[in-house]
């Protein structure tokens, strides 16, 4: 009996450590680098532009005394009168209506063939993986030599290629632009479908079968709701990489061109901000932007995880 309560003591205060650092803190010690990393370059920019979004914010010279007085939500109100803000976020919600559907329905099917490939799978999965992991630069110079006037596509296409040319035109620059990014980003999600189905028993398929299933029966009462945790995920991160829609209208339609066709809510965040020296509108606009973005990924969350 003594040597329980000598040894209650001890107890409680392992107790407590445990409360308090986890019950691993050596691997609190480990995500300590990221938190850090996570804290210094997305939390605290974010925190920034929600302040210079209220202020009559400028670029000085370092050490100047300058004053940046508080205009509530005057920029706000500028960015949402510019039309060009405005038609930049109703290009990036068409980027999304292309890009978010396609990335899903390509991904799985694909991910549901290639998984059930027995030869050559390791180079079919490399090979879908390879345009993710490719300089941009480089595949932009690819697609401009298939999307220009005198480009493959339009030899091949003769009197039914479109006038003007695919990313000069108004109307086909962010289509263009959204099948771009789906190819680009395409073998990512693939992957991530492919480790979903990992955990899809084949006890469903085989009493699918069983039960007079054809294959498109089973991809549908089987497949789709077994990955559709990772559809979830899928949804989220296509939504969250088309939001920040930049390197590819930039490079691709020199700047969101035509006429701010295919320009995008944070091509105009560059432009007013490091061209114009707007600081507080560009964060305006990119608040705007984190807000919408979350409001669609939670939205999205609930519908897809509904059952």
């Amino acid at each position: 009996m003594a040597t329980t309560q000598n040894l209650a003591p001890r107890r409680t205060s392992r107790g407590w450590l445990t409360t308090v650092l986890g019950r691993q803190p050596l691997g609190i010690l480990f995500a300590a680098p990221y938190a850090v990393f996570l804290l210094a370059i997305f939390a605290y920019p974010l925190c920034l532009a929600v302040w210079m979004s209220f202020h009559d914010y400028f670029f000085a010279a370092p050490g100047a005394q300058v004053d940046r007085p508080f205009v509530g939500l005057d920029n706000y109100k500028t960015v949402i009168s510019d039309p060009d803000v405005r038609r930049s976020f109703l290009n990036v919600l068409e980027f999304l209506v292309i890009n978010v559907p396609l990335t899903v329905l390509l991904g799985l099917v694909l991910a549901v063939a290639l998984n059930s490939v027995v030869h050559a799978r390791t180079f079919l999965r490399v090979s879908y993986y390879v345009p993710y992991v490719t300089a941009s630069v480089a595949l932009v110079a690819v697609w401009l030599f298939l999307f220009s006037q005198n480009g493959m596509v339009n030899q091949v296409l003769g009197p039914l290629a479109p006038n003007p040319s695919w990313l000069v035109n108004s109307t086909l620059a962010m289509p263009v632009i959204a099948i771009f990014v789906t190819w680009k980003q395409l073998g990512f999600f693939i992957l991530l479908y492919l480790a979903a189905l990992q955990n899809v028993s084949t006890d469903l398929y085989e009493a699918a079968a069983m039960d007079g299933a054809g294959r498109f029966a089973q991809f549908r009462n089987v497949t789709v709701p077994g990955v559709r945790p990772a559809t979830v995920l899928v949804v989220i991160l296509a939504t969250i990489t088309g939001a920040n829609l930049f390197t590819e209208p930039y490079l691709l339609t020199n700047g969101g061109g035509p006429d701010g066709a295919s320009s995008s809510p944070v091509f105009v965040m560059y432009q007013q901000g490091i061209e114009q020296g707007n600081p507080d509108t560009a964060s305006a606009i990119g608040v705007i932007l984190v807000i919408l973005v979350l409001a669609v990924s939670l939205v999205n969350r609930r519908l897809l995880e509904r059952d």
